[in-house]
């Protein structure tokens, strides 16, 4: 497994796979089985892959947690050797914004603009700038997000269609801990008993979910199930929206693809999640 540290070794690296077909997961390190399930795929689905890890800035407001963000590279590395990646890019902030970097990438409407984009300004545009940069360095034929980042894969699939990039984004399903809790990085700064309480966030969205299953779709009562199922647990309900799949505008009645999607505070760590609703689906 090759390390890159530099733009210059990406590139020499990525010009010796002329003709190969690439798979590339971008992560933040700190990687659990949610980052390792997009490995597999990529694995299964190209001749190579790339993983990059780099704890982005630009996409922490000034009171976010950079600083803390959990990071241990050689265990990434360890993990990522043992399913056969080919090559992992992990530059300095400096490597990948240089002295005098100027651009940054904006993507607009609802998508980038409620919800997430709305709770952390700014978030987005550090997004869609490192996966644009990353993108254009990596030159991968398919590139694999998680669905639990719902909202970001979203705007992920919106600056790769206006921008006309010959990438696949492909997403994959949210992995969850035994008791439903998303995978996270975060997640380990859930002390045992907030551990324990953050399951209830799963839980009432899984509930909500039942609920349409059984032939709901007013979204108001799909809320009204996870608001209710929170209350009197130590999790701190933040936004609860039914968003249409295509728009994502709110809806009131779910007769097209749609997302259920919460943020919310257990003890000071903020989570979020999310479980798709097709009136289609079995």
């Amino acid at each position: 497994m090759h390390v890159a540290r530099t733009v210059a070794e990406l590139r020499r690296w990525r010009a010796e796979q002329a003709g190969r077909s690439v798979g590339f997961v971008p992560t933040m390190g700190y990687l659990h089985d949610g980052h390792l399930a997009l490995v597999r795929r990529a694995r299964v689905e190209n001749e190579r892959v790339v993983v990059s890890i780099f704890v982005n800035p630009l996409q922490f407001g000034p009171e976010e947690d950079y600083e803390r963000y959990p990071r241990d590279l050689e265990r990434d590395l360890a993990l990522l050797r043992a399913e056969g990646v080919d090559l992992v890019f992990a530059p300095a902030v400096a490597e990948m914004y240089p002295p005098g970097f100027a651009t940054t990438v904006v993507v607009r409407g609802p998508v980038a603009e409620r919800l997430e984009g709305a709770a952390r300004p700014g978030h987005f545009r550090g997004v869609a700038t490192v996966v644009a940069r990353l993108l254009n360095l990596v030159q991968p034929q398919r590139a694999y997000f998680g669905w639990k980042d719902a909202q970001q894969v979203l705007v992920v699939q919106r600056l790769v269609s206006d921008l006309a990039l010959p990438v696949a984004i492909v997403p994959v399903p949210t992995v969850r801990e035994p008791d439903g809790l998303a995978m996270s990085s975060r997640n380990v700064y859930l002390d045992p008993e907030e551990r324990q309480a953050a399951a209830a966030l799963p839980r009432a969205l899984f509930a909500a979910l039942e609920q349409f299953q059984a032939g709901e779709r007013a979204a108001e009562a799909l809320r009204r199930t996870v608001r209710e199922r929170l209350a009197g647990t130590p999790v701190r309900l933040e936004y609860v929206s039914v968003s249409d799949r295509e728009s994502f505008e709110e809806v009131e009645r779910v007769e097209r693809p749609a997302l259920l999607l919460v943020a919310a505070w257990v003890g000071t760590t903020r989570l979020i999640d999310n479980v798709p609703l097709d009136p289609a689906a079995p």
